[in-house]
């Protein structure tokens, strides 16, 4: 998904050798960086999401085992 950021973050210190100590580039990093950021947190919620729904399916088997005592 952030394949174009990362392209343009490389595009941009090709472009020039001091680029990187410039701060020329800091806008294309900026953007990547906050590209990947929503990833983590997109993937986080999924991974939330499961979770809660794997607690909920060990809760209903441990109450299942309970109310068989």
């Amino acid at each position: 998904v952030c394949k174009d950021f990362i392209a343009a973050l490389d595009q941009c210190h090709s472009q020039w050798w001091g680029a990187r100590f410039m701060g020329t580039c800091n806008k294309a990093k900026q953007e990547l960086n906050m590209c990947l950021r929503k990833e983590r947190l997109d993937r986080a919620a999924r991974n939330r999401e499961v979770s809660r729904e794997r607690r909920k399916k060990t809760e209903a088997g441990w109450q299942g085992l309970e109310e068989d005592d």
